[in-house]
């Protein structure tokens, strides 16, 4: 899998974990350079404190556009050390 945004790769990997319709890959697989911290949280019920990123690619940042669970609760333990993307990101295989 491969997310795609603002025309290259952030992220690929053959090994993601589909929770809720969204593949989250493993946080090696994304480029570090293309990310930096921000400082948005927020919270759901069963997976725990979403933490996220912006992306950033050619100089053009897209806000809050990947998200991760750095402590996620029991039902959500396949997703740490994970990432997942929106906010036009496509995913794809």
């Amino acid at each position: 899998m491969k997310a795609v945004w603002n025309g290259q790769v952030v992220a690929e990997s053959g090994d993601t974990v589909i929770v809720e319709g969204n593949h989250y890959f493993p946080s090696a697989a994304v480029r570090k350079d293309a990310i930096t911290p921000s400082d948005t949280t927020t919270f759901c019920p069963w997976k725990g404190t979403a933490h996220y990123y912006h992306l950033v690619v050619d100089g053009e940042t897209n806000v809050d556009a990947v998200w991760y669970y750095p402590e996620p609760k029991a039902a959500a333990r396949q997703i740490d050390g994970r990432v997942a993307f929106w906010h036009g990101v496509e995913v794809l295989d």
